[in-house]
């Protein structure tokens, strides 16, 4: 079977260059000189971007738009808090967009993310930074390769080649 009849599907890792755009058109991220590597089906990306990239072949090059419940979910609950900066880890340095993790009364864990730093306070939100943000992007897919057995049962690639990063 050549390469060019290979698409992306489940199972499949899948190397490709992005560019992501609000629906203002404002840059939010870029895959730069690094491509996105990532497992098809094992919800490694957004599932909107997901759904539209499968069946694509490499060199396709793909316009997505994912309406917010297709990718990071509608803003919910109460939005912004102020949380005094002492109610953090001492000697952290707390910076806007940062992701944390907070233990939830049944024991799980939940993720909040700085919005803003201030002298004292800090404001979390526990709704991600792109919830409720139509996401528009711009892909092109550069390959796609069979994942190892060791990445399926990861839930995750590992590298491009699937020899980077074993250790786990």
């Amino acid at each position: 079977m050549s390469t060019d009849q290979v698409k992306v599907a489940d199972g499949k890792v899948v190397v490709l260059h992005f560019e992501l755009k609000d629906s203002d058109g404002i840059l939010i991220d870029r895959s730069e000189e690094t491509p996105l590597v990532y497992l098809h089906g094992a919800d490694n990306i957004v599932v909107g971007l997901e759904r539209q990239l499968s069946g694509a072949s490499v060199g396709d090059k793909i316009k997505a738009i994912v309406p917010p419940e297709e990718g990071y979910g509608a803003r919910e609950g109460s939005g912004e808090q102020a949380v005094p900066k002492d109610q953090f880890p001492e000697g952290l340095e707390l910076i806007a967009g940062m992701q944390f993790f907070v233990e939830t009364p049944d024991g799980g864990n939940m993720p909040i993310w700085i919005t803003k730093v201030e002298e004292d306070v800090a404001y979390i939100d526990m709704n991600h930074p792109l919830a409720g943000v139509t996401l528009c992007f711009d892909v092109e897919i550069v390959s796609i390769r069979d994942a190892t057995e060791e990445e399926q049962g990861h839930g995750h690639p590992h590298g491009i080649d699937g020899h980077e990063g074993h250790a786990h």
